[in-house]
């Protein structure tokens, strides 16, 4: 948590400096209502608008899914989620919704042919870590800042920016400022996951399921990647739900899976 706060800390003053560089303050607070608004917005709704991208569908009462699901929801203390099932062979799985009582849990039909239950437990418990982490709502913050960046950067460059402010310097802020937001959100998306795991490893005391899980799903992306999957939400799956080969680490929202499987190695050893 205190990684996540500090990225977020740097991000925010990277966002001021860029502001008070390209546009004084006035464009700063307008770049950054409007990102406000969208990634609010974005995070308000995010349950139904990604459940609907992806086509989910409510898991049948009493499925292998759910039954996993609520059992881990009931373990972790947490209200009980609504499940679904994406219809991809792709193995993958996601966590959705702006709070503990307003969230659902998702998984492709790859998955659910993939893994079994022990597995499919610490996946779930995974995503049920995110929910409890509230990671929603810091991935719509990081987002909101770095989404004001960007807006800022290119009101410089097509509006104008300060008069002490060449279209050099400002050319180049609107090259190098969202690439570094993008960097530092990524970094906070990485360290989210990390945490997740966690939680999974905690909750299921049984680390070496979800490695398992997490270098089966590696391969099984590799081999059938989400061919429907937005850029934009790549970020909410367990493991990336393109081809490793597609994206580089640093831009990568998932940290690679060697060195989560590493991390859970670590705390099996510590929770035996």
């Amino acid at each position: 948590m205190f990684m996540t706060f500090l990225l977020l800390f740097i991000l925010t003053l990277f966002f001021m400096l860029v502001g008070r560089i390209v546009a004084g303050k006035k464009g700063m607070i307008i770049a950054f209502v409007l990102a406000c608004v969208m990634n609010m917005g974005a995070y308000w709704f995010s349950d139904s608008i990604i459940l609907s991208t992806y086509g989910a569908e409510p898991a049948p009462a009493g499925h292998r899914l759910e039954r996993i699901s609520h059992e881990l929801a009931r373990k972790a203390g947490m209200p009980l989620p609504t499940v679904y099932i994406i219809p991809t062979d792709s193995p993958n799985a996601f966590a959705t919704g702006r709070n503990p009582e307003h969230a659902a849990v998702a998984a492709t039909r790859g998955i659910l042919s993939l893994l079994n239950d022990d597995q499919l437990a610490a996946v779930m418990a995974h995503e049920m870590g995110h929910v409890k982490n509230y990671d929603m709502l810091v991935g719509s913050v990081a987002a909101t800042i770095s989404g004001a960046v960007l807006i800022l950067s290119r009101m410089a460059l097509f509006f104008g920016g300060r008069d002490n402010a060449s279209f050099g310097k400002r050319l180049a802020v609107s090259i190098v400022a969202p690439v570094a937001a993008t960097v530092i959100t990524m970094a906070i998306s990485r360290d989210r996951e990390y945490k997740a795991d966690e939680f999974s490893a905690r909750l299921t005391r049984r680390p070496m399921d979800l490695a398992g899980a997490l270098r089966s799903l590696e391969r099984g992306v590799q081999r059938i990647p989400m061919q429907d999957a937005s850029p934009q939400t790549a970020h909410m799956f367990i493991v990336h739900p393109f081809s490793a080969s597609s994206i580089g680490e640093l831009f990568s929202t998932h940290p690679p899976v060697e060195k989560r499987i590493e991390r859970l190695a670590q705390l099996a050893r510590e929770i035996q």
